[in-house]
């Protein structure tokens, strides 16, 4: 079976991040072009048989949104083994706005010579602008509390082994409820039903990433039929993902603060999905863990559970055995 070529398409709003998912996309072996006139993507396309990236935004002369999906369809459409995406970054206004003042860069749609209409108004004019793509994309990155680490592994995790044949990347997410949920979630589990740890006077400041929040968690009289229900369906589930080309899928699971129950049943079904009993699952695809919140408070939290090819190294390792 021939792998289907990678060609994506990337955009958002200025100061999102889109350079740097370009980057990023170059180091894990992309062509990558940035910002071609629209009637040009399908010739760029067709010069190549190499995975592809290409940078499109309201730099472009005549840009409308209506014109990107336009050539997204026709890029669609096109004959051959390939899999197109639409990749759009985003991050909240008063983040945007810090990012121009503190590079002191003038806005792309700010084209006046004096003080303009503001930036702010730039920065709502061309959020208008490219709603209609935002709401069309495949993925969608908010960058407004990700460091430019967890970037990198998120990009690597879902484009980073475009040449691995059939195998699926698996990312299981932890999240709030209240910060909104993960646009890029395939299937999302809620777990604010389960007993808080938040309560805690102990527990309250700690995650499930440690033992005794986990213990806590799973005293609770419905946990384990949760989690065996929740692994049942992903054995019936990932591998139809599987079959039908997908090459990522996220699990996200929510509760209120992103900080216990969430992170808790995150660490348990990824445990469960790289035990011995449980390999063919995924086709042996790579499995990912990211726990949203605790990224956004400035922790650590994304990591290769199994990585591409099973290179696995010793901080990337998790516990195959439950607790």
């Amino acid at each position: 079976m021939i792998s289907a070529r990678r060609v994506l398409l990337v955009t958002g709003l200025s100061g999102a991040g889109k350079s740097s998912i370009l980057r990023i996309l170059e180091d894990i072996g992309y062509e990558v072009t940035d910002n071609p006139p629209l009637n040009l993507l399908d010739a760029l396309v067709a010069r190549t048989e190499h995975p592809l990236a290409i940078g499109i935004d309201a730099r472009t002369r005549g840009f409308e949104a209506s014109a990107v999906l336009n050539a997204l369809a026709t890029l669609r459409a096109r004959p051959g083994p390939q899999h197109v995406e639409l990749i759009y970054a985003t991050a909240e206004s008063d983040v945007l706005l810090r990012r121009f003042t503190a590079t002191r860069r003038r806005h792309p749609l700010d084209n006046s010579t004096d003080s303009g209409p503001g930036l702010m108004a730039c920065i709502e004019q061309e959020n208008d602008l490219l709603t209609p793509l935002r709401g069309t994309a495949d993925l969608v990155i908010d960058t407004s509390d990700l460091p430019p680490p967890d970037l990198r592994r998120l990009i690597e995790s879902r484009f980073g082994h475009q040449n691995d044949g059939d195998s699926m990347t698996t990312t299981l997410l932890s999240f709030a409820y209240p910060a909104g949920l993960p646009r890029e979630a395939d299937l999302v589990f809620d777990a604010r039903f389960l007993r808080n740890p938040h309560y805690d006077a102990i527990l309250k400041a700690r995650t499930g990433l440690e033992e005794d929040v986990r213990e806590y968690v799973q005293t609770d009289p419905d946990y384990h039929s949760f989690f065996s229900q929740i692994v049942s369906l992903l054995r019936l589930v990932l591998p139809r993902f599987v079959a039908e080309g997908k090459k990522h899928a996220t699990i996200a699971i929510g509760c209120t603060g992103g900080q216990h129950r969430s992170v808790t049943l995150v660490e348990e079904i990824a445990a469960a999905l790289v035990r011995s009993d449980d390999i063919t699952l995924l086709s042996d695809g790579p499995i990912a863990v990211m726990h949203r919140e605790l990224a956004r408070q400035g922790r650590s939290s994304w990591r290769w559970v199994r990585p591409p090819q099973h290179r696995v190294t010793p901080d990337e390792q998790i516990r195959t055995e439950p607790s």
